[in-house]
């Protein structure tokens, strides 16, 4: 009703109405706002929606969320979310971005950019941890028939998407204990030529502590067994 008030040229009608909305329900959306159909807030307290933002079908925000602008400029200041994106508790999606269709913004997040179709973005600034790829067509249609049966994904935090950062560093002490395990393989063959290196001084890496090197007929390391 607010919207076409605002649409009418009513805009004095249009904000005090919407100010009464506001102290009703704590939610605060602009009588210029675009909302699609089916649109959901849940727990909607804190939650602000902008004069320029655009929001399409089936999307859900979460409580104390931001739809807002970065500048005082006419024209186009604040978000366009396509359909079916879900925004997380606290998250704040600023500027004249465009946030693609199926997208989950992780709770608390800052959003200054575009993100892609089916992307999953957290932390601030905010960070793409997890995009869909074509080839996995197959797995994503088991994960939205799954969905369906158990729920969306409200904040974007699931095991498919960890921390960014722990996630590199997960991946740098794998790359570490490959790389020991080689280097233990071609300290053993160069012992069996006849040749010591001394790594006593290494410090150890716990879990791939290396035990054993097993030998093949010919004399050159086969195996590694670790726990």
């Amino acid at each position: 009703m607010n919207h076409a008030l605002w649409n009418l040229g009513l805009k004095w009608l249009a904000r005090f109405s919407s100010h009464i909305t506001r102290w009703l329900t704590g939610i605060e959306i602009h009588p210029g706002a675009k909302i699609g159909r089916r649109f959901f807030i849940d727990h909607g307290m804190g939650v602000v929606i902008g004069e320029t933002a655009e929001i399409g079908d089936d999307c859900t925000l979460y409580h104390g969320v931001t739809l807002g602008g970065t500048s005082w400029q006419k024209g186009k200041r604040h978000p366009t979310l396509q359909s079916n994106v879900v925004v997380g508790a606290g998250a704040k999606v600023l500027g004249p971005i465009n946030v693609g269709s199926g997208v989950r913004i992780g709770s608390n997040a800052v959003i200054t950019r575009d993100v892609p179709d089916d992307g999953t973005v957290v932390g601030v600034p905010g960070r793409l941890v997890r995009k869909h790829d074509a080839v996995d067509e197959k797995a994503e249609k088991k994960r939205h028939a799954t969905a369906e049966k158990l729920g969306f994904d409200a904040y974007g935090a699931t095991r498919e998407a960890p921390d960014p950062v722990a996630s590199a560093i997960n991946s740098m002490l794998d790359h570490i204990h490959v790389m020991d395990e080689k280097m233990l393989m071609m300290c053993a063959a160069l012992k069996h030529l006849g040749t010591e290196i001394d790594v006593s001084n290494l410090p150890d890496l716990g879990p791939c502590e290396i035990h054993s090197v097993e030998k093949a007929e010919d004399g050159e390391p086969e195996k590694i067994e670790s726990e």
